[in-house]
């Protein structure tokens, strides 16, 4: 089985890039299953049912979630609906709307997706969130009699110790780890020790010439002033698309292999 884990899709650039890339990559490498980070799509901040649509038309089985996924409350009823392939972390204080981890079914069997806050995650690092190593075992611990063929979590952080040991604290237990957030991708994705694909983070979709996909200008005068301002996306120049793709033995649920996918066009 082909899993292929699509980085944090950056605004309207970012849905553009999937638009492009993905039809043919899910073709070319025999691609079972597309899991895409949906924390930021609609303008960078949340994601709008039509925007999970287009991203859907464009071959997304199922997005992520991160710290931006309550953002728009029209997305909520999908959340909350076990049948709709989107989530928000897991680890979110109870009572919180939406779920944080769900079954899709594919062609070759069943997968369990989870997704995780982790204890870092900027302007957001002050709110309250549940150690996600609890939520994780107690999970898996849930869905132990359920037959799937694979599972797949992220760690959506900025402290890449979080990331790192997360992958080898669920190495044999889970198929996939992926950390995403950063929108910088790493050159660490391995298959650990007992057969779980790891890397500490994804890197993203969009623009490329910019601050993690926001205008490097208004960063910078920002920076330089240490004046709030406003975000604006980079809609010109260079754009990326970074993924993750992972071949799954069917029998184990194991990795047995992973390759990071980089592309850079104008």
């Amino acid at each position: 089985m082909n899993i292929l884990y699509v980085g944090d899709v950056m605004g309207e650039p970012g849905i553009r890039v999937v638009e492009k890339v993905l039809p043919g990559l899910r073709r070319d490498r025999s691609v079972d299953l597309v899991v895409a980070q949906g924390e930021n799509v609609t303008e960078g901040r949340g994601i709008l049912p039509k925007d999970f649509n287009r991203l859907q038309a464009a071959g997304v089985d199922f997005c992520t979630g991160g710290n931006w996924s309550l953002y728009r409350e029209e997305i909520i009823p999908s959340l909350d609906d076990p049948d709709e392939p989107i989530i928000r972390p897991a680890n979110y204080p109870e009572g919180t709307p939406g779920l944080g981890y769900k079954s899709i079914g594919t062609a070759k069997g069943k997968v369990l997706i989870i997704s995780l806050l982790g204890h870092i995650v900027g302007r957001d690092s002050e709110k309250p969130v549940e150690n996600p190593l609890h939520v994780i075992d107690h999970i898996l611990k849930e869905e132990k009699d359920t037959v799937r063929v694979a599972t797949i979590v992220n760690l959506h952080g900025d402290f890449s110790s979080e990331k790192v040991v997360i992958g080898h604290y669920l190495d044999g237990r889970a198929s996939v780890v992926v950390g995403d957030h950063w929108h910088v991708p790493t050159a660490d994705a391995e298959v650990l020790p007992k057969g779980t694909a790891h890397i500490t983070d994804v890197g993203m979709c969009g623009s490329l010439d910019s601050s993690l996909g926001v205008k490097l200008d208004v960063i910078i005068k920002r920076w330089q002033t240490n004046t709030p301002s406003r975000n604006e996306l980079e809609m010109s120049g260079r754009m990326q698309f970074n993924a993750l793709l992972v071949g799954i033995d069917e029998k184990t649920g194991l990795a047995t292999s992973v390759a990071p996918l980089r592309k850079i066009f104008n």
